[in-house]
């Protein structure tokens, strides 16, 4: 069996910046344990999985060892894949989760923007195991799906230098490290290490709690903002009350063919 695969550095407008995904187009879906072991394979943060539906599209995620039910910067590289590769006509494309959200994404102005669900921030998890895994002192702790650390400073931010075995042992998926922007709204970093993904590059999941969080903080609705890991990421959000935009560009990478 052959499956058209694509390597997407979403977030960037260069090649080998942002975070590359792994997109493969599907005539129907393989069985869950080849798509774990396709993403496993690949071992980058995500691998995206497509199919038609009707004028739509089904689409699923996995991490290489955890199939997700939200993913930004796979979901962005898929928008990307069919509206260069596979349909340049369209302009927006909306896609069905397994989870039963929808999430449609529009070109627009040189960007793609993704509809997405927000996920505010919360008290609950321990502040001292947070600051511990993380070995600095957070000014807040919060979380979401994700944990949620607030720092004072984008230095502090770009200096974190985590625990890894101890972010894995969190009751989270992974934690968020967030603060003021020297040159944008916010910053962050993402560490997911019982994902297999000790930084990830750029998240546009993350976005989900990052944007109603300092849309509150910082009384706006549009913002600008960098995720800080060494290959960065530039993010354009948008706070919508329960969805918010995460706008981003993207670039192929490789175009090839798996054969199983």
């Amino acid at each position: 069996m052959d499956i058209p695969f694509y390597q997407v550095d979403a977030f960037t407008n260069r090649a080998l910046g942002g975070n590359p995904a792994a997109v493969c187009p599907l005539e129907a879906w393989l069985d869950e344990a080849t798509m774990q072991a396709i993403a496993e394979e690949n071992n980058l943060s995500e691998t995206a999985y497509f199919l038609p539906r009707g004028e739509d599209f089904e689409i699923r995620w996995f991490t290489p060892v955890h199939e997700m039910d939200l993913a930004g910067h796979p979901t962005l590289a898929t928008a990307h894949v069919i509206m260069t590769e596979i349909a340049r006509e369209r302009n927006a494309v909306t896609f069905h989760t397994k989870i039963g959200d929808t999430l449609v994404v529009t070109r627009t102005n040189g960007r793609l923007a993704m509809d997405f669900p927000a996920r505010p921030p919360s008290p609950r998890l321990d502040p001292a195991a947070v600051a511990t895994a993380l070995r600095a002192e957070p000014t807040e702790v919060l979380a979401a799906r994700d944990g949620f650390a607030v720092f004072a400073s984008e230095a502090e931010v770009r200096a974190l230098d985590p625990d890894m075995p101890a972010v894995a042992a969190l009751d989270c998926l992974g934690v968020i490290a967030t603060a003021p922007g020297d040159d944008a709204d916010f910053v962050s970093r993402f560490f997911a290490p019982g994902q297999n993904i000790p930084e990830d590059p750029v998240t546009g999941s993350a976005h989900c709690t990052l944007i109603p969080y300092w849309a509150e903080r910082l009384d706006k609705t549009e913002m600008f903002a960098r995720q800080v890991s060494k290959r960065g990421g530039e993010i354009w959000c948008k706070h919508n009350g329960a969805r918010v935009e995460i706008a981003g560009e993207a670039v192929t990478l490789i175009r090839g063919t798996l054969s199983l």
